[in-house]
């Protein structure tokens, strides 16, 4: 099973070539695609340079400003679907995800889940070193998207993912609307209203240590008025 680790970026210099070097690291050959949106602190020429020591398992995209996280990770997919690629994973560059968490998000995608989300609050409240108001702001964010939407699911706004490509295949990815955090909820949703099994594997998501959080006001109601739209939406496959 070929495997693809998508990466937005954005000034990440701190963090991208540690990142590099704990994902090629890890058993089962995960690669890398890096979707930078114009970082202007270097983040892809760092990328770069490191491309020529694995030109064969680290890819980049090159896009010319700040397009959004949901964009970036559709053009993320379809580059993976045409590559050939059947587990494709998101994740964040900071190391607020685990890397090593990839080895069990892809053990679920080989044994009982179409989509494995790595959750913050399948087993209690899993976050370290968050703000009090922000970790109520996103353990409230699920609950209130799964009282919305009826969609079994404890950690809808998390952005550590992994995908098996049938999923990808079936949704229609130039239809998914939302472009900042909401549209972690919007892929969950659209794949559970397909049919596929969405499982939770616990993670412990741990604040960024270096760089800077792009979270945004803005962001926050993207997605709390597109939830309320998702119920009346016609999800069709493609």
């Amino acid at each position: 099973m070929r495997k693809l680790v998508i990466i937005p970026t954005y000034n990440e210099k701190e963090n991208v070539s540690a990142m590099i070097d704990t994902v090629l690291e890890l058993d089962g050959d995960f690669n890398l695609l890096f979707v930078d949106d114009g970082s202007p602190d270097g983040t892809a020429d760092i990328i770069k340079e490191r491309q020529k020591e694995s030109p064969e398992r680290i890819h980049l995209i090159c896009r010319s400003g700040k397009l959004g996280l949901g964009t970036a990770y559709i053009a993320g997919f379809k580059w993976a679907l045409d590559a050939g690629y059947d587990l494709i994973f998101e994740m964040d560059c900071d190391f607020s995800h685990n890397p090593n968490d990839l080895l069990a998000l892809a053990a679920r995608l080989n044994t009982d889940a179409d989509v494995a989300v790595g959750s913050r609050y399948v087993r209690g409240v899993n976050v370290v070193n968050w703000p009090l108001s922000r970790l109520l702001m996103s353990y409230f964010a699920s609950k209130y998207v799964k009282i919305v939407t009826g969609m079994p699911v404890c950690d809808a706004t998390a952005g550590f993912v992994g995908y098996r490509r049938e999923v990808l295949e079936r949704v229609d990815l130039d239809k998914v609307k939302m472009v900042g955090y909401g549209f972690q909820i919007e892929m969950k949703y659209t794949a559970w209203k397909l049919g596929f099994n969405i499982a939770e594997e616990s993670i412990i998501f741990v604040d960024r240590r270096a760089g800077v959080s792009k979270m945004s006001s803005g962001i926050f109601g993207e997605a709390f008025f597109g939830v309320l739209k998702l119920p009346f939406r016609s999800i069709k496959g493609r």
